[in-house]
């Protein structure tokens, strides 16, 4: 690994950066149903989107790998994009970063090419990537995610062998393996449209190895089947030293078994009843085809020596190892292992960039952005047990007591390192030190995992913490041993307790992260009481895991977003624009002339299929490229199938589809060839040349006016709740504004997104040349009725979005105004909201003004008239 390596300059963020400034060119390549299952998830286009942004953007670059780059191993990619090659090159049609230090001094050079040479010594015969989303962002939802569009797009596209057919799903231990299930129980139409869930629904099948003695029950060469297991079900058995003679006589499997479970040259390999079964699951699995490998918590396959673990080739029965021999067997059976896909929580291993990793979100963004409770960390020392408990729960209960949060009441744990600790000496100083506060014991709930102390009743109780109206909802100070991994969330934990050191100092950091997972819309802050070793612990633990301390876990007042309740104002106001839109009518002219396709001029090199050869791997590494486009699973067509297939489409006669292919001006046996090596060419010139010949198109613009309605007041509450950072937030009463708010502040608050929208109503309201100006673009279609539809090209579909500000100037005229990065402003959809405010703009007597962010702060823009767009 290389360490002290640049995060912000690491591969997954320059990938992300690329992607994110050619996203309207790279997704013109995907599928029709990947850009509408996208758009279903993205809270830009579908506000009921239910993804967060972590889990959004991980989608985003799980697709853009599979079908932009055709799941390409990292090393490989990397390699391109270091050498600035194929679609990384300077002269490709997408843009490449630019301004940055690549590979133009010694140092970076000399670091890029040590991590190159990682990737590939570390690569294996399949793609392996590393996702990771730090605890509480939902990782098993985005898994879930990911397997969902692939079967959904392998169901479409069943010959596509980039697209996987089943998965199996991997967790580090029993405790993660329950926290599965919800792949299993998670409603589906929150990711997936209505009318594509219905074919989830249909054709998935679930397989849950929970149980040694369950067998996997899947049909051989079945599709879509998905396989959750813990490591420990499925890894392959080997034997560790040579079995005395004794043994080898009296344990012979008999031909029946080898039959039943195919053990085969393996069954020397097989020890007991148990190594039969996981014999039998692991051959089962050899049967699937185009498999897909997710690890969930995946740092548990690294471990602490991250070379040794991570690919641990020599411990044949590590996961890895297993994962090895699942591709090789898939192999020999005319398959494969289409990727392994690896969901952790951070990108680090001890403090060391993972090479693999093509999406990360840390702790500290997580917290900062409100996708977490913030922490307040104290240390103890030289206090005894009984001191640091009474002074725990007195500050818990002073902060929190019987505050309700959801409905739930909050929770404080306490981490035992034994059994014995946590029976004998912690729970009756709880119990005392709640008695003296006057606090019920009933409060107390004890989970060590010894069915002795720990009855049924408790671990109904523990299993419903977070269900309100329960008798678990109700208990508020918890006893545990070993509940502090992976695999427990409780949302309404505000507080953990670790006075004593345990055994692995990795604990001490996951027992913290518990109770940081989110609840309320309101981000809220969870408390940490730690002794004075284990504080250092977790300083070092978060070092080393995330390159953060523990100050970071609390973000600063001014940094910190808050939740606003936003008032409207009245009077109320209105503004009357000019609603647009075009009819349109289809008119027959009959077919008189011969088609001239012009398909002799296409250049058919975006059609064809292109095979990259390396010849060798170094710096200077040269490429040949051939097509091989015999390969492409195209249709072939006779002059006959052409036809009926232009008929179907057109709505028109089969032979009159037949005359013009027969009568074009390129020649009948020259267009079906053509046509049947490159399919696309039917759809992209055949179809719209004889639309053009046989009919017209004529459009006629209709306007009528419409009296708008700024703000509206909501329906079920008497505010608008909006979150947002305190320094980017104005209110009516500001003294700062107190002669001029007359002239703005339709809602009590306005928060802003960015420095430039804030900056740029600033400059408006305190302007001579500005009558009124409202800040409209925090409101959507819900609240306001300021909105423009445009049609958005990526997707094929038409949609609104909500211009930042409207404002009436002194000489009466009024403007409609957007503030843009200076990195969108040449974005295709930002250039087509641009085209339809203009239309709209210039039929009401408006102009429209779009700002570049960098000229707001620069400038003062109604001096300057520093603007992209009027």
């Amino acid at each position: 690994m290389v360490s002290n390596y640049d995060e912000s300059n690491s591969f997954y963020e320059q990938l992300h950066w690329y992607y994110t400034n050619n996203r309207g060119k790279i997704r013109r390549n995907y599928k029709d149903l990947t850009r509408k299952f996208l758009d279903h998830n993205d809270k830009e286009t579908n506000q009921a989107a239910y993804l967060r942004k972590p889990q959004f953007e991980a989608l985003e670059m799980y697709v853009f790998i599979k079908e932009f780059m055709n799941n390409a191993q990292v090393y490989s990619m990397f390699d391109d994009w270091r050498n600035r090659r194929d679609k990384f090159a300077d002269a490709s049609y997408y843009s490449v970063r630019r301004g940055q230090v690549l590979l133009f001094d010694d140092l970076t050079e000399k670091m890029t090419d040590t991590l190159f040479k990682q990737m590939r010594k570390y690569s294996e015969k399949y793609s392996n990537y590393i996702y990771a989303l730090t605890m509480g962002l939902g990782k098993t939802i985005l898994m879930a995610t990911c397997i969902f569009y692939e079967f959904l797009l392998a169901h479409k596209y069943p010959k596509d062998e980039r697209f996987c057919h089943n998965a199996l799903v991997f967790a580090p231990d029993r405790t993660v393996l329950q926290s599965l299930k919800e792949i299993i129980t998670f409603d589906k139409t929150l990711v997936v449209p209505k009318e594509y869930a219905r074919v989830l629904d249909a054709n998935i099948k679930f397989h849950f190895l929970e149980d040694s003695g369950t067998t996997l029950n899947t049909l051989d060469n079945s599709d879509f089947n998905i396989v959750i297991s813990n490591t420990q079900k499925i890894i392959v058995k080997k034997k560790r030293k040579e079995e005395p003679a004794a043994n080898l006589l009296f344990r012979t499997a008999s031909p029946l078994l080898s039959t039943v479970y195919g053990a085969g040259d393996d069954e020397d390999d097989i020890q007991d009843e148990n190594d039969l079964k996981f014999n039998q699951r692991f051959m089962k699995l050899c049967r699937l085809s185009q498999l897909g490998v997710y690890v969930d918590e995946a740092h548990h396959l690294f471990g602490a020596d991250l070379e040794k673990q991570l690919r641990a080739n020599t411990a044949q029965t590590s996961l890895r190892s297993t994962i090895n021999m699942l591709a090789a067997d898939l192999e020999r059976h005319g398959t494969n292992v289409i990727a392994c896909y690896n969901y952790t929580g951070t990108p680090y291993v001890n403090n060391q960039l993972l090479p693999e990793v093509v999406y990360a979100y840390g702790l500290k963004e997580s917290i900062s952005n409100g996708f977490l409770k913030e922490a307040d960390v104290i240390g103890f020392e030289n206090v005894k047990s009984r001191e640091f408990l009474r002074v725990v729960i007195t500050k818990f209960w002073e902060r929190y007591g019987a505050n309700e949060y959801e409905e739930l009441l909050p929770k404080l744990a306490f981490f035992a390192s034994t059994v014995k600790e946590a029976d004998e000496e912690v729970r009756p100083m709880v119990e005392d030190i709640l008695s003296d506060l006057d606090i019920p014991i009933s409060k107390i709930l004890v989970n060590v995992g010894d069915d002795k102390i720990t009855k049924a009743d408790d671990i109904r109780n523990f299993n419903n913490l977070d269900v309100p109206a329960t008798e678990g909802s109700k208990k508020q100070f918890l006893i545990l041993v070993g509940k502090g991994r992976e695999g427990w969330n409780c949302r309404s934990l505000f507080g953990v307790a670790l006075f004593r050191s345990p055994q692995s100092k990795i604990f001490v950091l996951q027992a913290t992260m518990r109770c940081l997972r989110k609840i309320t819309d309101e981000q809220t802050t969870a408390t940490v009481f730690l002794s004075k070793e284990n504080f250092d612990t977790l300083n070092d633990e978060l070092n080393k895991n995330f390159n953060m301390e523990i100050k970071d876990l609390k973000e600063s007042s001014s940094e910190k977003r808050q939740v606003y309740k936003v008032r409207v104002l009245p009077p109320a106001r209105y503004i009357t624009v000019k609603r647009i839109w075009h009819e349109y009518s289809l008119l027959e002219k009959g077919y008189v002339t011969p088609v001239d396709f012009g398909l002799k001029s296409v250049d058919t090199h975006k059609y064809e299929m292109i095979m990259y050869e390396k010849r060798r791997i170094s710096k200077d590494m040269s490429v040949k490229e051939t097509a091989v486009s015999e390969y492409k699973d195209s249709m072939r067509y006779s002059a006959f199938t052409l036809a009926g297939e232009i008929a179907r489409y057109l709505n028109i006669s089969g032979l009159l589809a037949s005359r013009i292919i027969r009568e074009s001006v390129d020649g009948a046996d020259y267009i079906v060839d053509l046509v049947s090596r490159f399919n696309e060419i039917l759809d992209d010139i055949i179809i719209p040349k004889i639309f053009d010949a046989l009919f017209e198109v004529r459009s006629e613009k209709k306007t009528e006016e419409r009296e708008l309605k700024l703000l509206r007041e909501p329906k079920e509450a008497g505010y608008y709740e909006f979150s947002a950072k305190p320094d980017l937030v104005v209110f009516e009463g500001d003294s700062s504004l107190r002669d001029v708010k007359s002239k703005s502040f339709h809602a009590d608050t306005y928060c802003f997104d960015s420095k430039p929208e804030k900056e740029c109503f600033l400059q408006y309201i305190t302007s001579d040349k500005v009558k009124e100006v409202y800040f409209t673009g925090m409101f959507t279609s819900n609240q306001g009725d300021i909105s423009i539809s445009y049609y958005d090209t990526e997707s094929g579909r038409l949609r609104h979005y909500y211009p930042d500000f409207l404002a009436k100037m002194s000489d009466g005229t009024y403007q409609l105004i957007e503030v843009k990065g200076d990195d969108k402003i040449e974005d295709v959809v930002v250039k087509a909201k641009a085209e339809a405010a203009i239309e709209i703009a210039v039929e009401s007597d408006m102009v429209y003004k779009m700002y570049a962010g960098s000229a707001i702060m620069k400038t003062n823009i109604l001096d300057q008239s520093r603007l992209i767009t009027e």
